[in-house]
């Protein structure tokens, strides 16, 4: 997934930024592609002026699907510089990638600098390379995610795009950040109509619908997402398996893992957990002392 090649960025001419009297290219040093997409692509990077290891994310603007209009500003910037600048503001938490700064660039979209651990790997990578986690392990994971989830919901935002390779791992801590806002949007109670997620993370009611609410859809992510770290793939790939909504273990897991996964995928929403009824489950809450008994960095081994 990781592209070494490095590669430069056309930084053109700053116009906008929190930091508007010095440009890009004289506080940045922009590295090695780490990935890309639809959304654009992210460098490696190095901020000058104390060598602090940073992601750049460049976003082309005609490929932002929402906007947002900021205090002060005359014209609207891409929602995800808006919703993790809101999330900054209340002090931000360990579990959420944070912006540090942000550009816009003359005709070539927007710039954002953002955290990143200096020995990271994405969580779809780190499976690929490892296999299915051990269910401790995995526990270790989820409930930083689940704790992160429930500090960006508390704020008013849904991520709508949780997947392992939106999770970034720092190898030496264990320590997980949720990155990749881009298809993030404002919390409401109400129904939404459109969605800009990975559709086999996505819930029944979606394909069949078009319609979902931001928290069971929340947590049908997290159903994915587990199942995909205890068996060390996602539980679906089709429309009909989807809507089927029964994960078909390919792994020795336990019965209190497997009944929060199943719960968690749930066909209805409603008969979907909140994330606290998701922390504060028998899985969740048995793992706790075997995690602190084993809280050392990750070993070759697993």
């Amino acid at each position: 997934m990781l592209d070494k090649r490095t590669m430069e960025l056309p930084v053109g001419e700053q116009v906008r930024g929190k930091n508007v009297k010095e440009p890009f290219c004289s506080q940045y040093r922009c590295g090695s592609l780490l990935g890309s997409g639809g959304f654009g692509s992210v460098f490696s990077g190095q901020r000058l002026s104390d060598g602090l290891q940073v992601a750049v994310k460049q976003i082309c603007g005609d490929r932002v699907q929402q906007w947002a209009r900021q205090p002060g500003e005359l014209s609207p910037v891409p929602m995800e510089i808006a919703l993790l600048q809101q999330l900054s503001e209340v002090g931000g938490h360990a579990g959420v990638v944070r912006l540090l700064d942000w550009f816009e660039l003359e005709g070539r979209g927007f710039l954002l600098v953002l955290e990143r651990p200096p020995q990271s790997q994405d969580l779809f990578d780190f499976i690929t390379e490892r296999g299915a986690l051990p269910e401790r392990l995995a526990l270790r994971f989820f409930r930083q995610i689940v704790e992160a989830l429930r500090f960006v919901h508390a704020h008013g935002i849904v991520h709508r795009d949780i997947k392992d390779e939106n999770i970034v791992v720092d190898t030496r801590t264990l320590e997980v950040k949720i990155v990749d806002f881009g298809s993030g949007a404002p919390l409401k109670e109400a129904a939404y109509s459109e969605f800009e997620g990975t559709r086999v993370y996505s819930p029944p009611e979606w394909i069949l619908a078009q319609s979902y609410e931001a928290a069971p859809l929340t947590v049908w992510s997290l159903g994915v997402l587990l199942f995909d770290m205890v068996c060390g793939d996602i539980p679906f790939e089709r429309d009909q398996e989807i809507i089927k909504a029964t994960p078909i273990f390919t792994r020795r897991v336990s019965k209190e893992c497997q009944s929060l996964i199943r719960w968690c995928l749930a066909f209805r929403p409603e008969d979907r957990p909140s994330l606290d009824d998701v922390l504060s489950h028998p899985w969740m809450e048995g793992g706790e002392e075997e995690e602190e008994e084993h809280s050392s960095p990750l070993s070759p081994s697993l």
